[in-house]
């Protein structure tokens, strides 16, 4: 049986009113969690923001001196610093979204002087491809055309000799559902799809911190008390809670079992 812990750009503002979905991460689950960021390393963070902005309609988000980029189901923030590496060899290989077309996706990437890696039919038999961004940025697109915004959070793609092993350990800490989609195992957490794969050897890179993705974040209801029966189920924490009123964000920060860098945020929501 499986253990639950419950725990300054001008064209903005017309984005923001066309899309007022994107203030909103998905509701909490049970646990109290809901799929909140990815952080990317960067070292020209003007230009990433405007290529969240203009390529996929995201929406800037400023509270003090830090600025988050909003799609529908997540955000994604910036950590000014130049990437050590990409996230291919970590067990965090990479994060994807969907989109309404793929084909006008790509048109509008390479217009944009940027490299699509490959594309190719995905496991779920949907168009799917590989863009490489600023700073050598690798995430996945799936087509999606139901879909009614310009990008949207779809999944977080794990590669490890045992997937079954660590998606428990995604499913037990932050209370998601185990599934199975196609060959890969799954954790659904609000927002988005863990997806687990497995990989011939252990991971090269043991940890994504400084990688081009140098974590992924989850949103909690009540951070301190959520930390506190996490630690009590034995769960340790890289750091201690930390509250930081000029951001408008209480923070804390965990690594999975297999090197992924983790933040742990309450606060969020106000963004």
């Amino acid at each position: 049986m499986k253990r639950f812990v419950i725990p300054a750009f001008s064209c903005l503002s017309l984005i923001a009113i066309a899309h007022p979905s994107y203030a909103q991460l998905a509701p909490y689950n049970a646990a109290g969690v809901t799929y909140g960021h990815v952080h990317v390393s960067t070292g020209n963070a003007d230009a990433m923001k405007k290529m969240w902005v203009e390529q996929f309609g995201a929406v800037l988000s400023t509270k003090g001196t830090f600025t988050i980029a909003k799609l529908p189901g997540m955000m994604v923030a910036f950590r000014a610093t130049a990437p050590t590496s990409g996230t291919e060899g970590a067990a965090m290989d990479h994060f994807g979204l969907k989109v309404p077309s793929l084909a006008q996706a790509i048109s509008k990437w390479k217009a944009a002087g940027f490299e699509v890696q490959r594309e190719f039919k995905g496991g779920e038999g949907f168009p799917n491809a590989f863009l490489i961004g600023p700073d050598g940025l690798r995430f996945e697109l799936q087509e999606d055309t139901t879909l009614k915004a310009p990008a949207a959070a779809y999944h977080v793609h794990f590669r490890v000799p045992e997937p079954e092993k660590l998606r428990d350990w995604y499913v037990t800490t932050f209370g998601l559902t185990a599934g199975k989609v196609g060959n890969f195992l799954t954790a659904e957490a609000p927002g988005v799809r863990l997806m687990f794969q497995t990989a011939p050897a252990a991971p090269t890179i043991t940890s994504t911190r400084g990688t081009t993705v140098d974590h992924i974040g989850f949103e909690v209801k009540n951070l301190k008390d959520f930390r506190g029966r996490l630690e009590a189920s034995g769960v340790k924490f890289d750091t201690p809670y930390q509250e930081i009123p000029a951001i408008g964000l209480n923070i804390s920060y965990l690594f999975d079992p297999m090197g992924t860098y983790i933040e742990v945020t309450e606060g969020y929501t106000g963004y």
